[in-house]
């Protein structure tokens, strides 16, 4: 053991002569529910080291550097944060009769008011897209911390392209302009500070740093695989905020999107918060999983916040479903189709088969999305989507699953090849969103020489085509769901990586390097996209990285909109045709072009 080396035992002994009191004079009560359970144990040896770490930096800070310690808290209550929202809400004002959406999200707002004063635990928010989960979730947790003497809100979204839309609602909300400092804090990787040098960064871009360190704010909007790869990471600094979630609302937003090879170790760790650290979690989807079937979460009683669920699903139904699913459409009839539909949306598997379409399409207006493009070109994408829909000029998007779960869309038409239900349900959510046509139109369809981007995904569209063969199915049901879910989970292992016996190891380096979010591993190039002033300032960045900048994280972070990822593997293959050359580990400047309209060309599935 370590002890024995006589450099420690030193070091102990001087340590206790400087402290006298530096052990304890009995030993601490170990809690009960980590007696005999090694996975428990496990946990509360990742919070323990997470609230050590966190002191000890924060300590330090305070010793050299006081005026730091005093720029990190925001000062804004719970309760005012609650005032905030109520006054928001007068906004909404009493739904019209003929209203059948604004009337449904008034009734799912009340429903979420009168669950909030239940004790902590884990609820559903079982809602059909379009029915306002996004506020009443919040509404929720809001309330249900207040009762419970709950610290914090942490709000977890599966994709980037949904972050700033779910920020910019509750900065909508809850930040005004007579704060101090911002209240939301949206940490994830492409978080920049915006228009500041490093050296003098302004009170609110160093707050938001200081606050992503260890996610003290009142309200987190953060992504799943920050979280949960933060839950399980060995590493001091991805570890630092763990111990902010006891005593927080965890609202996972679009739950069904996580990965299901992960399942039994995400639940299980969730159950642990929510039974022995005054945590609640809130499963918010319109697709609820029945997450009931993994060993693990078996036990868990989930309090549904909405009553008569069906009967809401049943009234916000808004589109009819065309199933051409026999024989495969042939590309070029494919786009003859979406070509007659003057405003459409077409959600592809792959980026291979969008760009496929694409290019049958010949069409120089259509638009295009998918992870080939930088957070910023998204970004633009999608304001354009909007622009032109709100105009009623015509717009045809080609997408992969990138616009599904949560992207604020309300198209006529929707086409969406045969894919995992969950997928299909939530592209229809992009249809008749706001209920103005009397239905929508959702066409699923079977696309020739199509493929799967992976190996579980191919799994769910597998689930999808053997209920299809069974005889028609009624997606507007949450039963449908349900029924999928269930298949789904008894052929697919729920923890592919073995992450529950090395946790009962206590091997934590190899837990952190088996748990990954995403299948493959990738690496970041910078790309040059914008106006002529956006790339100088790219240039100028990528240039100051390339030169060994002291200050490579502040630019790193700048940069972040300009990232696309591209798998390990491919990544390899461009740097040995030169069009990447390496500015520092899992970084890169692409030297290709980077088309205007479907970003870094050339990345298959």
């Amino acid at each position: 053991m370590r002890q024995a080396d006589p450099a420690v035992a030193e070091a102990i002994t001087l340590a206790a002569d400087a402290i006298p009191d530096l052990e304890p004079g009995r030993p601490s009560n170990v809690p009960s529910h980590i007696e005999g359970n090694r996975r428990s144990a496990e946990l509360f040896m990742r919070l323990l080291f997470s609230a050590i770490v966190d002191a000890d930096f924060l300590d330090t800070e305070r010793h050299f550097d006081p005026d730091k310690g005093r720029r990190r808290a925001a000062g804004v209550t719970l309760s005012e944060l609650w005032r905030r929202f109520e006054a928001d809400q007068l906004r909404f004002h009493a739904p019209h009769p003929d209203d059948v959406v604004a009337h449904e999200r008034r009734i799912v707002y009340e429903a979420c008011l009168a669950a909030a004063g239940q004790k902590p635990g884990v609820f559903r928010l079982n809602v059909p897209t379009g029915g306002g989960k996004t506020r009443s979730a919040m509404a929720f947790a809001l309330r249900h911390a207040l009762a419970n003497g709950q610290r914090r809100v942490v709000v977890a979204v599966p994709f980037l392209t949904i972050t700033d839309q779910t920020a910019g609602v509750y900065r909508s909300i809850f930040e005004t302009k007579g704060d101090s400092m911002p209240v939301v804090l949206e940490h994830h990787s492409q978080v920049r500070e915006a228009g500041h040098d490093e050296g003098a960064p302004d009170l609110a871009s160093t707050w938001a740093r200081l606050s992503a360190e260890n996610w003290d704010a009142p309200i987190v909007v953060t992504t799943t695989v920050q979280l949960f790869e933060s839950l399980f990471s060995n590493r001091p600094s991805h570890t630092r905020k763990l111990h902010r979630l006891a005593g927080s609302v965890i609202i996972l937003d679009e739950a069904q999107a996580l990965p299901s090879k992960l399942l039994r170790p995400i639940l299980d760790v969730l159950r642990e918060l929510t039974q022995h650290y005054g945590a609640s979690v809130v499963l918010s989807t319109a697709t609820q999983p029945a997450f009931e079937a993994i060993v693990d979460f078996d036990a868990v009683e989930a309090v549904e916040i909405v009553p008569d669920v069906r009967r809401m699903f049943a009234a916000l139904k808004r589109v009819e479903y065309d199933w051409r699913t026999t024989p495969p459409l042939p590309w070029p009839e494919l786009a003859s189709l979406v070509g007659a539909e003057s405003q459409v949306l077409v959600v592809c598997n792959t980026k291979r088969d969008a760009n496929r379409l694409l290019d049958e399409l010949d069409d120089a207006a259509a638009l295009y999305l998918s992870t080939a493009l930088c957070g910023a070109h998204r970004r633009d994408v999608l304001a354009e989507v909007r622009r032109r829909l709100l105009n009623g000029e015509p717009c045809r998007l080609i997408a992969t699953q990138v616009v599904e779960a949560g992207v604020d869309l309300d198209f006529p038409v929707v086409f969406r090849a045969v894919g995992p239900l969950d997928g299909i349900i939530q592209a229809a959510g992009r249809c008749n969103r706001e209920g103005h046509l009397e239905a929508g139109r959702v066409v699923v369809f079977q696309p020739a020489e199509a493929a799967a981007p992976s190996a579980s995904y191919k799994v769910g569209i597998g689930v999808t085509a053997s209920m299809l063969g069974d005889g028609p199915i009624d997606p507007d049901d949450p039963g449908t769901a349900t029924a999928y879910f269930r298949s789904l989970f008894h052929l697919v292992d729920a923890d592919a990586n073995r992450i529950q016996p090395l946790r009962e190891a206590f091997n934590y380096p190899q837990v952190d390097e088996l748990f990954r979010m995403i299948e493959d591993d990738t690496e970041s190039v910078v790309v040059a996209y914008g106006s002529a002033g956006q790339r100088r300032e790219v240039g100028r960045l990528t240039d100051r990285l390339e030169a060994g900048s002291p200050e490579a994280r502040g630019v790193l972070r700048k940069l972040q909109p300009y990232l696309v990822s591209v798998r390990t593997q491919l990544a390899a293959r461009y740097r040995d045709r030169g069009l990447i050359r390496q500015l520092m580990p899992g970084v890169g400047r692409w030297l290709g072009d980077y088309d205007p309209v479907r970003g870094l060309t050339g990345d298959d599935p």
